[in-house]
């Protein structure tokens, strides 16, 4: 038996608002299924969570969505996909765009009914097109809901719930959208080791999503990354697929692959501390550039490339050549897009520390956050929870959590 295992589709995502977005994202999904869905006889395709990048698809979106799907469908491949935060269905409606492409017969959306606070499995329903598990060949497949900080909460439930519908002799598999201890991109929040290895004793293949970067534990539980790259923080990251064969002993044979059609990206820092002419910052960076930068290759994409100017500038911030630098770095580089973001400083706003330039976004915003918790007496003592707080429930937020849900995990870190 062999399967794709994809997650972080992200149809929809636009990056720097450019035009061809939506479309790289339709030729990286398009080509890793003709490659490694059809091109290698899979028996099935699983998507675990964020197929969409948001709730409201566009018809283009939509398009190549049903596009997609279609080419494997023809091929009499079934795709099977759970929610993730990105698209999941609002609480008010039972609606929602992959419902819509499950009733039209384009995949199976595997939804595991809340019955009373407890997670209750019941069998695809061909007709109806529900269900929280199926059946392809020896594969049982069990799909789960895009939990959030709840996590650690919902895997003894989804334990007990597998446990209690497994089919002897069969290759159980658990589709989960969360991010892992130890492996996710943001600090907060995640699901513990020791809580997803409960999961060991119920199945034998846990397919992962929602972190943009391949990781793989115990030869059990699996992170393929993201198709694209929806930001440029996550050019640096390995991503792709999984092609995994399963021996008639269940035995678990998972490679990773990255051989398909995607945009480059790449992101340069600069270092402005020192400089007193505005010419000479541009001379040494179109030269970084010229040593350094990607180049546009025949036949494939345009890179994309952001340059980061960091440190102390040593003159007044109008007098950086930003138009010239970005004209002159596309020209050698034929980029489809070149980005310039100044985060530098004046002298007066730079800590004494000299490692506040390369302190990176996670570390400079729980400082901040931590600094203001600190000003205040009441709360000074807890800083570290509440600023685990405020920055979980800001991810939490920003990927479109419901707000009870955000609420829950607000009040479960502030005890």
């Amino acid at each position: 038996m062999k399967f794709l295992h994809i997650a972080d589709v992200h149809l929809g995502c636009t990056r720097y608002q450019l035009a061809e977005s939506p479309r790289d994202f339709f030729d990286a999904w398009a080509d890793v299924l003709r490659r490694y869905a059809v091109g290698e006889n899979v028996d099935f395709v699983i998507i675990c969570g964020d197929f969409f990048h948001k709730r409201s698809v566009p018809p283009e979106t939509m398009n190549y969505a049903v596009e997609g799907l279609k080419m494997v469908k023809d091929a009499g491949i079934p795709v099977v996909a759970i929610e993730g935060n990105h698209d999941q269905k609002y609480n008010d409606s039972a609606f929602s765009w992959l419902r819509s492409l499950a009733a039209w017969d384009l995949l199976i959306l595997l939804e595991p009914r809340n019955v009373d606070g407890r997670a209750v499995y019941e069998k695809w329903d061909p007709e109806a097109r529900r269900g929280g598990y199926i059946d392809i060949g020896r594969a049982r497949i069990f799909g789960s809901e895009w939990y959030g900080a709840s996590g650690n909460w919902a895997i003894p439930m989804l334990t007990d719930a597998i446990g209690e519908n497994r089919r002897d002799g069969a290759f159980h598999l658990l589709m989960l959208h969360t991010d892992v201890e130890g492996h996710q991109a943001h600090p907060i929040p995640a699901l513990s080791i020791d809580a997803l290895r409960q999961l060991k004793s119920v199945t034998d293949y846990v397919g992962l999503g929602h972190t943009h970067k391949h990781y793989e534990i115990d030869n059990w539980a699996f992170n393929p990354g993201s198709i694209e790259i929806t930001n440029i923080s996550e050019f640096r990251e390995t991503r792709g697929a999984f092609v995994v064969e399963v021996g008639d002993d269940n035995s678990v044979a998972a490679r990773h692959v990255e051989d398909y059609h995607y945009r480059p990206f790449q992101q340069l820092q600069f270092n402005v501390t020192g400089y007193a002419d505005p010419r000479a910052v541009t001379e040494d960076i179109l030269k970084r550039i010229e040593a350094e930068a990607r180049r546009a290759e025949d036949g494939k994409p345009q890179p994309i490339i952001e340059i980061s100017l960091r440190g102390q500038l040593g003159f007044p911030n109008s007098l950086l050549e930003l138009a010239k630098i970005r004209d002159e770095a596309r020209v050698l580089t034929g980029a489809l897009h070149l980005r310039i973001k100044n985060h530098t400083v004046p002298a007066d706003f730079v800590e004494a520390d000299d490692t506040a330039d390369d302190i990176g976004r996670e570390l400079l915003e729980r400082r901040v956050i931590e600094d203001l918790i600190r000003r205040d007496n009441r709360f000074k003592v807890r800083a570290d929870d509440i600023s685990d707080a405020v920055i979980g429930a800001k991810r939490m937020a920003l990927g479109d959590d419901e707000p009870q849900k955000i609420a829950d995990f607000i009040a479960a870190k502030l005890g």
